[in-house]
């Protein structure tokens, strides 16, 4: 069985897009799951698929954050891999798609969790705004917190890779992909199609795909008169084809295989290039 991904609330399930790739599993918070079934949960998930790696966003409760690493710590599991992802919500539901993608790949399971960091840089997550006026996420100026205040305003965000923050006129923009993306729009209580009729086409995006709002995500961006949208690597050969050429090493602790320089299972940094270390070596 392929390594299996989990989320922290049903809305970050996003559907397959073939038979072959698994969906998510779903990690209910401490109010709606007892202790004992949550660890028996996940017990199940480990010893059935080996691994079990964890992807939720970093504006989750802590009551839920503890709710995870207690259960890991109670398994003294060391297959247990938790994400903590600072993007908005849909983005943590479209990187936990591609991580699904990639479990069915010849990808082994400390290369598939370290690869959230290297697919979080091809991720361009915002959200068409009604008001920035609460917006904490990224950096809002003295004259959009006044705008925000003027009927029928409208802003364009983008939180990932790099904040950016426009007001919604002729001639906006947004600097957007410069690779081949799928767009995956949410929609709120916003009723525009500024994100469908003008993002889309200035991406140059492939397809446009609607998906449920996640209900954490009015809290993220600080208003729920919003559409968020995220763009993002279709199709699973291109994910794999990515992963597959970053140098791998291995962890200094577990033994993992990894790419990047730390295991997201065991937290520690790889271990060192033996051939950097032998004589005549890189120094």
């Amino acid at each position: 069985m392929p390594t299996a991904i989990a989320v922290t609330a049903p809305d970050l399930v996003l559907p397959s897009a073939d038979r072959n790739t698994p969906t998510a599993a779903v990690l209910h918070p401490p109010e709606e799951q007892p202790l004992e079934d949550a660890l028996e949960q996940v017990h199940r998930l480990v010893e059935s698929h080996g691994y079990l790696i964890a992807v939720y966003p970093s504006s989750v409760s802590a009551a839920v954050h503890r709710r995870l690493h207690t259960v890991r710590s109670v398994l003294e599991s060391d297959r247990i891999a938790l994400l903590r992802l600072d993007l908005p919500p849909l983005a943590v539901a479209v990187l936990a798609r591609q991580l699904c993608r990639l479990t069915v790949c010849d990808f082994s399971p400390g290369v598939v969790a370290s690869a959230s960091r290297l697919l979080a840089h091809y991720i361009h997550a915002g959200a068409l705004l009604g008001s920035v006026s609460r917006l904490d996420r990224i950096p809002v100026g003295l004259r959009e917190h006044a705008e925000s205040w003027l009927p029928g305003s409208q802003f364009a965000v983008v939180a990932n890779p790099a904040p950016r923050l426009v007001r919604v006129a002729p001639g906006a923009s947004l600097d957007g992909p410069t690779f081949a993306s799928e767009l995956v729009m949410a929609r709120g209580q916003a009723p525009s199609d500024w994100v469908t009729r003008t993002l889309a086409p200035a991406w140059q995006v492939q397809a446009v795909l609607e998906a449920a709002l996640p209900a954490d995500s009015a809290r993220w961006w600080g208003t729920g008169r919003l559409v968020e949208f995220t763009a993002a690597i279709p199709g699973t050969a291109v994910l794999r084809q990515l992963v597959a050429s970053v140098r791998r090493s291995e962890c200094g602790w577990c033994g993992l295989e990894l790419i990047g320089d730390r295991c997201a299972f065991c937290c520690c940094p790889a271990a060192p290039d033996k051939a950097a270390l032998a004589p005549g070596g890189i120094t």
